[in-house]
């Protein structure tokens, strides 16, 4: 049988879950999953790290902008590829389309707002802004510098006006295969 990768199912899964937790709990921080992601074929490894390791076949998904990571996440996963407007995790691969992932994404209700979209972004090598982070996860304030494009993805949420505690979790693939999330409930702003 061809092994058409290396990735261990359980334990690169464990590893990827591991760091995803921690940037999620310390909006942020950034951690590498470049160790695990090396292991897998594609346009898209890092984002199909992440997806092997959040997904299964109890949830939804849509790459609105990638038919090959659609097919990766579908064959490892087994999650149900639906339409922006329905799917759990909105995966965007182009700059370029994000405001339209952001827009189409669902917000929860406020009854069950966990029941959210979470967006994972493929953020390209680019310009960094320092930005102020506030919210839960942060001890008061937090200066950090991020790509250009994450404070636009913050903002185009932000111009959604969700009423709380209703919203979008982003996890942001970095060059080098870090990552960066930003819960629905941190804010950012530009220093």
């Amino acid at each position: 049988m061809k092994q058409l990768h290396t990735f261990d199912e359980v334990f690169d899964s464990q590893k990827v879950f591991r760091k995803a937790l921690e940037v999620l709990s310390n909006p942020g921080r950034t951690l590498s999953i470049a160790g695990q992601s090396e292991k897998l074929y594609g346009q898209q490894p890092g984002l199909l790290a992440l997806a092997m390791t959040l997904l299964d076949a109890s949830v939804s998904f849509c790459a609105p902008d990638d038919a090959e990571l659609t097919e990766q996440i579908l064959l490892h996963t087994h999650a149900a590829p639906v339409d922006a407007q329905e799917a759990d995790f909105l995966f965007c691969t182009r700059a370029q389309n994000l405001g339209a992932c952001i827009e189409a994404a669902k917000c929860g209700t406020l009854a069950d707002p966990h029941t959210g979209a979470t967006i994972l972004v493929r953020v390209p090598q680019e310009e960094s802004v320092r930005v102020r982070l506030s919210g839960p996860g942060v001890d008061g304030a937090l200066e950090t510098e991020v790509p250009r494009d994450v404070l636009a993805a913050i903002r185009t949420r932000n111009a959604q006006a969700y009423e709380y505690p209703q919203g979008v979790d982003f996890f942001f693939l970095l060059p080098g295969d870090a990552i960066l999330a930003i819960p629905r409930l941190v804010r950012m702003e530009e220093v």
